[in-house]
C-alpha cells in the first residue's frame, strides 16, 4: 500500500482519508482528446455529484503538464479575490444507494511522465482497495444526433472481459493516458475496463449531455447501481432540439445528417454490438498520433 504521506508518491496530495466499504470502483475520465463534447468527464462528474462525493486527494500537477500548452486560467472569486487555477486531477469518494463504495476522478489528461501518473493513479486505487477501475471516454465519430448513442466496452485482458461480460481490446496503435492506465491496471493485478460514447462529428464543440447520459446509464449497468439522470435527461432533449435547428439551417449538413440517420436505421444490429463504434475508436486514436 503506498504512503499517504507522500514519500513513496510524491505528487500525491492527500487532504483527508475516505471511509469506504470493501472493495470500491474507481471510475475515472480525463478532459482532452478522449472527452468529445465533455461528455466522459460529465458523466463522472454526475455519479459524484448525485452521491453528494467528497474530495480527499489530488495529483500535483506541477511535473505532469506542460503549462505553456494547457495553461492555468485566473479566476476572480465571489469575494473578488483573484486565484490561479491549475490542470487538476481530483479523487472524490462516495457511496452508491446500492452500498458499493466509488472513488471518483475527474481531471485532465497530462501531456508529461504518463507512468508516474498512472502510479500515483494507481496509488489510490490500492490504498483505497479498489476491485475495479473503470475509464469512460468519447469520441467524434459519424453518428446522426437524433438517434440512441453508440457505446461500447472493452476490458484489458479476456479474463477481465469475460468477467465483465465485455469485449477484449483488440486495438493496436497509439493510445492515450487511458490505454497507460489500464496497462498499469494489468501489471498490477487489478481488474479494469473502458467504455466509449460516440458524439456527432459535425458538433464537435458543443458539449454533449446526450452522451453523458448514454455513459452514465451504461456504467450504471455495468455496476448493478441505480443513478438519477433527470437533469441529463432535461439537458438531453435540449441538446437534440438545439442541434436539430442548426443542421435545419445547412442544407449540406441536413443532407449529411439524413444519410447518417439511413445508415443507422438500416443497419442496427451494426450500431449495436459494437462492431462499426469499434472501427470508430481505432479510426480515431490513430488519427491522434
Amino acid at each position: 500500500m503506498p504512503d499517504p504521506s507522500g514519500e513513496t508518491l510524491p505528487h500525491l496530495r492527500w487532504s483527508a482519508q475516505p471511509d469506504l466499504p470493501a472493495g470500491p470502483v474507481l471510475l475515472a475520465a480525463f478532459g482532452g482528446w478522449n472527452d468529445a463534447g465533455d461528455a466522459a468527464t460529465a458523466a463522472v462528474d454526475h455519479f459524484a455529484e448525485q452521491w453528494s462525493a467528497r474530495p480527499f486527494a489530488d495529483i500535483d500537477p506541477e511535473v505532469f503538464f506542460d503549462f505553456t500548452a494547457t495553461r492555468p486560467e485566473v479566476r476572480i472569486d465571489v469575494q473578488g479575490v483573484r486565484r490561479i487555477e491549475w490542470p487538476a486531477n481530483t479523487f472524490k469518494h462516495c457511496i452508491a444507494p446500492s452500498g458499493l463504495g466509488v472513488v471518483t476522478l475527474s481531471g485532465v489528461e497530462p501531456q508529461l511522465r504518463w507512468r508516474t501518473f498512472c502510479d500515483h493513479v494507481l496509488g489510490v486505487a490500492i490504498a483505497v482497495g479498489a476491485r475495479t477501475v473503470v475509464t469512460l471516454g468519447a469520441l467524434l465519430a459519424e453518428v446522426p444526433h437524433s438517434r440512441p448513442v453508440s457505446v461500447f466496452g472493452t476490458a484489458y485482458d479476456e479474463d477481465d472481459a469475460s468477467q465483465l461480460d465485455l469485449l477484449p481490446s483488440r486495438y493496436e496503435g497509439p493510445t492515450g493516458i487511458t490505454g497507460v492506465l489500464h496497462s498499469a491496471c494489468h501489471e498490477a493485478g487489478i481488474r479494469s475496463a473502458a467504455l466509449w460514447a460516440a458524439v456527432p462529428t459535425y458538433v464537435p464543440a458543443a458539449p454533449s449531455p446526450k452522451a453523458a447520459l448514454a455513459l452514465v446509464q451504461r456504467t450504471a449497468n455495468l455496476l448493478d447501481v441505480q443513478v438519477d439522470t433527470t437533469e441529463l435527461r432535461f439537458a438531453t432533449d435540449a441538446y437534440e432540439h438545439q442541434v436539430s435547428q442548426l443542421v435545419a439551417e445547412d442544407e449540406e449538413t441536413t443532407e449529411y445528417v439524413a444519410h447518417l440517420e439511413q445508415r443507422y436505421d438500416e443497419e442496427p444490429a451494426g450500431v449495436t454490438d459494437g462492431d462499426s463504434l469499434v472501427d470508430e475508436v481505432e479510426r480515431f486514436l490513430r488519427d491522434q498520433d
